[in-house]
Order: structure tokens, then sequence, then C-alpha cells
């Protein structure tokens, strides 16, 4: 094991088993640690659909892919093909998470492909927005953190069961913990006076691990393994607005966290690699669980394992979601 930014590194690259004939789907693929993610999953024989907002990006993201799966893993079958002229298993979906209509549209395309799904990793997401509401009338955080990826995985899941075994892994963030004991009121997401930009990210966030832990006891029965983690504090540009826009009380809190420095974006899309990945979730039967860098379990708060207000949250979001659908 190696060490980064003071985290011990309990997975690598090099641990990624061999992924050929494996289909997934990341979203906001093309930065950040959803482009890390995706190139870890490429090089070991993934084919990747990148979720993301517009095909210019993506396309950028596709190119770069091949120019570091070529440099960073030159002795992989992926490589391979590529010395020989031969195009990497990538391709696009148009995924705007910021509107429910187009997201159940991505889904629907998605679908209309044909193709398994036997890992899908929601990993887009926004931070430290000033107050402003989605394209749907609903606070900015909440829609495209929550309730975008709440459509979208929920229309892909026939799909990952039909794939099984498959695994959904939600990325979520310990910045869940800043949230103050009395904001997660369901009935106030829509009120500019409750909290500030990062305690609605942070509500955001305690909705992932809700919607995961809630979505993992609906998939019991089944070989779909659905699992929250927090990637770390990564040296992203989202990472970096967050930084600068913490109060003293949540700097404090990050302190005390596990990697309080930042971690580099390849470290960074670690812990949900393992997730995605790692043989160690299927033979331990792993789900409804939740993961710090890199690749170690934590325990969650009692208000992010609270059996009814995950079923309260789910409620809330079919019916949300029922309303903007239907307009």
């Amino acid at each position: 094991m190696a060490e980064s930014s003071n985290t011990v590194i309990n997975y690598s690259y090099e641990e990624i088993p061999d992924l050929s004939g494996k289909y997934a789907l990341v979203t906001g693929a093309n930065q950040g640690i959803g482009y890390s993610t995706t190139l870890g999953l490429v090089s070991h024989g993934a084919h990747v659909t990148l979720g993301c907002r517009t095909e210019a990006k993506a396309n950028e993201a596709i190119e770069q892919l091949h120019k570091d799966v070529a440099e960073r893993f030159p002795h992989s079958k992926a490589a391979a093909q590529i010395a020989k002229g031969h195009r990497l298993p990538l391709d696009f979906l148009q995924l705007d998470l910021n509107d429910l209509k187009k997201t159940q549209k991505s889904a629907q395309e998605y679908l209309s492909r044909g193709l398994p799904l036997h890992i899908l990793i929601d990993n887009s997401g926004i931070a430290n927005e000033p107050w402003k509401l989605s394209a749907d009338g609903i606070e900015v955080h909440f829609a495209v953190n929550h309730l975008g990826h709440f459509v979208f995985t929920n229309a892909l899941v026939d799909r990952l069961k039909e794939s099984q075994p498959s695994r959904i892994v939600v990325v979520s963030s310990l910045a869940y913990l800043a949230l103050p004991s009395d904001t997660f009121d369901i009935s106030k997401i829509n009120d500019e006076t409750v909290g500030s930009p990062l305690t609605r990210y942070g509500r955001s966030k305690l909705a992932n691990i809700l919607y995961s832990n809630a979505l993992a006891r609906r998939l019991a029965g089944s070989q779909v393994r659905v699992n929250s983690i927090h990637p770390g504090l990564v040296d992203t540009r989202m990472s970096r607005v967050t930084r600068d826009h913490m109060d003293d009380e949540t700097r404090a809190l990050f302190a005390k966290l596990p990697s309080p420095s930042p971690l580099t974006q390849d470290d960074g899309a670690l812990t949900q690699l393992y997730v995605a990945t790692s043989p160690d979730i299927v033979k331990n039967d792993i789900r409804g669980r939740f993961f710090i860098p890199i690749a170690v379990e934590e325990g969650l708060n009692s208000k992010a394992l609270d059996v009814d207000l995950q079923e309260q949250l789910w409620a809330y979001s079919e019916k949300v979601v029922k309303e903007k659908l239907q307009k």
C-alpha cells in the first residue's frame, strides 16, 4: 500500500480486475474524478458510456482517454488495441441532470441502444452554487445531485437487473456531516432562507446516502449491489470552490476528516473504482454501505441510517418527479 496526502491507499489501478465484456456508465465522466474513473474502467477492458452535458466535452475526453491509456497503461489490452489502430469502446450519452425530462429521456436513450449495464456510477454533481432553481423549479443542489440521479438510476434499474451481477455507486460526500441536525426538512427544500450554499450541498449529499440505502434495501434479493462513497477532498475545480466557501466551523470539521489535504484526481477516483470493480464487493456481499478514501468502509450517523427518513425522501422524490414529468 502507498500513501497520498496522509491517506493509506487500499486499492490501486493495478488491482482493477479484467473488465472485458462489462458495460459501465459514468455520469460527469469528462472531467475530475469522473474522468479518472472512466480511465480506470476502460483501461481494464470495460465499455464505458460517458454521461455528459455536451458532446464536444465528451469527445475531448474520449480523445484524451486514448492518449492516457496508451501512455499510462502501455501493457494493457486496451493499449494494444490502440497500437493496432482500433478505437476504445467509449461512447457519449447526453445527460443534463438539471432537467428531469431530459434526464429521463437520456435513460431511455441508453435503454434503446440495447446494451447491458453492469456498472453505474452516479458521479456527477455540483457544489456551493449561489441560490438558484433548476429547470424544474427545484433548489439546484438537491435537483442535480439527488433528483437527477434518482430519475436516471431508477429508469436503469431493470437493465441492471437483467445484467446482474451489477453494481451502482452513488457518489456522496462527508460534507453531509456539515448539515445541522434541524435542516433536513423536506418541506423546506425550496426555502431560500434555509441554510447556506455549503449546507444545501450537504443536504443533497445526505440525500444521496439516504437514496443509496433505500435502493439497496429494495434490491436486497438481487445481485445488484448498491453502495455510496465519499471520494475525499480532491484537488479538482469543484473541491477548490468548496474550500473557498467554507466557514470556520466547516473548515474545522474537514480538518478532522481522513485526508484533510487534497487528494490527487486519480487517487480521488479510487474509492468509487473499488466499490465498482473489486471482487471484495461480491465475495463479501457488500451492499448498503458507505466508503471513504481509500476503499475504507465508514460508519454513518443516525440521520443517514434513519430508515423512516430514507422512505420519506423516496416518497417525496417520487411525488416531485411525477409532478415535473407530467407537466
